[in-house]
Parts: structure tokens; C-alpha cells; sequence
């Protein structure tokens, strides 16, 4: 059997993601990793900050995804314009309605833990990691880190975030989507192969 280091990877995020939760559940105080960040970016210039967490918001995250699925419809590859649907979709949505109610985190009178903003990004960063291929797949986790370490620094120096929560958000929805695409892969026909000679 072939090593699946997606499912590795898969595991290993919710594990971390989990036990960070549980760490911080329930609790209103920053820890000493969120403080020192805090403290790092403290005095940076507003406008710097609101245009790092740009690329979190629904209204450039949406416009991608759809162009994703267009793309996936034309090379005829309707189950991953299905994955491209499903995979943040449900990332999203388990983080909204089930992660942030069970962690109880809150930043004043907000959820906090896991970020919903970096889930959103990351999860479509892994989505369009994972159907590109080669110098392009490379490419992409490069620029995805550089966007992931300049939503983190806006989002903290905003105070919309601890350090944790962004943290959390990439654990979670990188599991989130790797579990969708497997499940996927599992569903998906497989092609049919003809045999030489047939």
C-alpha cells in the first residue's frame, strides 16, 4: 500500500488543532505566545494591516473559488469543481456552527478560536494546492505562506485575533479539506481501463 501523507497530514492537523482548542477553551485572556505578538506589531500603520487581511474576505475569496470551478467544468473535471465547492464550503461551516461554540474562546464579545477568516483562505489555498500539479503546486504553497504570515500579522495587529486562533484556523481547515478530497477520491469513478488485446 502506497504512503498517503495527506491522510497523515490530515490527522496530525486535527490533532494539533484540537489540542490547541482544548488548551485555550472557554478562556477570555490571551496566552503568552498572543501577548508577545501582540507587543511585536503593536504601533504598525492601520491601513497596512486592513490591506494584510484583504485576502480573507468573502468578497475576494469568492470570486477565486467560482473561477475555480469554471476552470474545473471546462478541462472536464466536474468532481473537483465539486471538491472546489465542498471542500472550503464545509470547512467553513463546521468551524462556524460547531468548532467556535465547543472551544467557547472569546475576544470581547466575539468567538475567536479558530479564526472563520483564516479557515475561509486557507482553506481555499489548500483547494487550489491540491489541483494544481508541479512548479505550479510549488509556486502556490510559496505564495500561500507568504499571504498566511501577512493575515496573521493583520489580523493580530487588528486585535480581531490571538495568535492561537489563526493558528487553529490553519489546522483545522487544512484537515477540513484534505478530509473532503479523500472522501471524494473514494467516491469518484474510476476510469475504466481496457486491458491490450481486448
Amino acid at each position: 500500500m502506497p504512503f498517503r501523507w495527506p491522510a497523515l497530514l490530515a490527522v496530525v492537523c486535527a490533532l494539533c488543532a484540537l489540542a490547541l482548542g482544548l488548551v485555550f477553551a472557554g478562556d477570555h485572556a490571551p496566552s503568552g505566545l498572543d501577548t508577545a505578538a501582540q507587543s511585536a506589531i503593536a504601533g504598525w500603520p492601520h491601513g497596512l494591516l486592513r490591506a494584510l487581511v484583504l485576502p480573507t474576505e468573502p468578497y475576494v475569496l469568492l470570486p477565486v473559488l467560482a473561477l475555480l470551478i469554471v476552470w474545473c467544468l471546462y478541462a472536464l473535471r466536474p468532481w473537483d469543481a465539486l471538491f472546489v465547492v465542498l471542500g472550503p464550503g464545509i470547512a467553513v461551516m463546521a468551524n462556524t456552527w460547531a468548532l467556535k461554540p465547543l472551544f467557547d474562546r472569546w475576544k470581547g464579545a466575539t468567538l475567536v478560536y479558530p479564526s472563520g477568516h483564516t479557515v475561509s483562505m486557507v482553506a481555499t489555498l489548500v483547494v487550489l494546492v491540491l489541483l494544481v500539479h508541479g512548479l505550479a503546486r510549488t509556486i502556490t504553497a510559496i505564495v500561500g505562506a507568504v499571504l498566511l504570515a501577512a493575515v496573521a500579522i493583520g489580523m493580530v495587529g487588528l486585535g480581531y485575533h490571538y495568535l492561537t486562533d489563526v493558528v487553529g484556523g490553519t489546522l483545522f481547515a487544512v484537515f477540513a479539506v484534505l478530509a473532503v478530497r479523500g472522501l471524494l477520491t473514494r467516491l469518484a469513478p474510476r476510469p475504466v481501463r481496457v486491458r491490450s488485446g481486448d
